[in-house]
């Protein structure tokens, strides 16, 4: 089993959605990096879900990939602000994971609290210019954010 963490804003899709969704695919992602970590995911990893873009940064609780590699189909949609118009349907460009709701934390763990337990070289959250929406997590890391819940 891998750690992850997967970054949305609570505004379009939070913890407290996925929770009452139960499970959702993780669509929209359009960053080749973000892209190929998705692809090294499996089945039964566990996620962080971090809040970003908002007052208060922060994982807010933690979910599970019970499917991966899905063709991401907004990708397809020409009504969607994610469709690729170049993405073939028989190679698509664009692949995703279907998540479930494991548990929501009784605190947010900010990303300042973040920054003082972490380095750039244990976790890329903190690491100065990450932008990514997707990103992997040693265990040791994942372990010690466990603890911080």
């Amino acid at each position: 089993m891998n750690y992850w963490l997967m970054k949305s804003e609570p505004d379009v899709y939070s913890i407290a959605d996925l929770k009452g969704d139960r499970t959702s695919i993780w669509d929209g992602v359009r960053n080749y990096q973000a892209r190929n970590f998705m692809r090294e995911m499996s089945r039964g990893d566990l996620v962080f879900f971090y809040h970003s873009n908002t007052k208060f940064p922060g994982i807010v609780g933690l979910v599970r990939v019970v499917e991966a590699g899905i063709a991401d189909p907004s990708q397809f949609d020409i009504n969607s602000e994610y469709y690729d118009p170049k993405s073939p349907f028989d190679a698509p460009r664009w692949q995703t994971v279907k998540v479930e709701f494991v548990e929501e934390f009784a605190k947010l763990i900010s990303l300042d609290e973040l920054k003082q337990k972490f380095s750039a070289d244990e976790i890329l959250l903190v690491r100065k210019g990450n932008r990514l929406s997707v990103m992997p997590v040693s265990e040791s890391a994942a372990q010690k954010i466990l603890k911080m819940k």
